[in-house]
């Protein structure tokens, strides 16, 4: 079976799983999307990786196993998502030590959230991406309306939630100057609300667009 590879896309809050979050991953060479159902923890700790400008002030459990697998001169190579049943995505982290490759069976969100932090590829097999991928209504190429359609797709009721439900963004700050924001961004990290950080984070590179 061919691999195909992915990229990360974005992640979006499920309303109809308390506590859960849709992380949409990209065909690299394609237009097919792959929405994983991940929990609070792992969306953050993905989300925290791929912002990069937020740095915990303790490392998060990932972290930590990246800092653990660097001391013993252990790398992860690859991920690879090799299978779907019932829903739930089964994924192997590819790692490799003194020129010796390992497999380690592993939840999908930990195994990305591990890719990010090393750096690794992210792959699945053709046949899951036939099965569970999903296009986009259209090819647009204004971000914000390729971010509704996908917002259109997990609100699908055959994926993660309904129409009138979907992507509440909670609390906004375009009301805060750069200097509130950046005071703000600092108390956030520093009180571990990484959720509250990338939303400040997220005003602050629209102000600078």
């Amino acid at each position: 079976m061919s691999l195909v590879k992915l990229s990360i896309k974005g992640i979006s809050y499920s309303q109809t799983q308390n506590g859960a979050y849709a992380l949409i991953l990209n065909e690299v060479d394609g237009e097919r999307k792959l929405p994983i159902v991940i929990g609070a923890f792992e969306a953050q700790s993905i989300a925290i990786a791929l912002e990069k400008e937020i740095k915990p002030p303790r490392p998060l459990t990932h972290d930590l196993f990246k800092n653990f697998a660097e001391r013993f001169d252990i790398v992860v190579k690859q991920v690879i998502i090799h299978k779907l049943v019932d829903g739930v995505f089964y994924s192997s982290i590819i790692c490799e030590r003194d020129k010796i490759e390992e497999i380690i069976d592993a939840r999908t969100s930990d195994a990305i959230a591990l890719a990010l932090r090393f750096n690794a590829p992210i792959f699945t097999y053709k046949n899951i991406l036939d099965k569970a991928g999903i296009y986009l209504k259209s090819n647009s190429l204004d971000p914000n309306k390729e971010s509704q359609e996908i917002d259109d797709v997990l609100s699908n009721p055959d994926t993660f939630g309904r129409e009138e439900e979907s992507n509440q963004s909670g609390e906004t700050y375009s009301k805060h100057s750069i200097q509130e924001l950046n005071e703000l961004l600092d108390q956030a990290v520093s009180h571990e609300d990484y959720e509250k950080a990338a939303k400040i984070r997220d005003e602050i590179s629209k102000r600078q667009l």
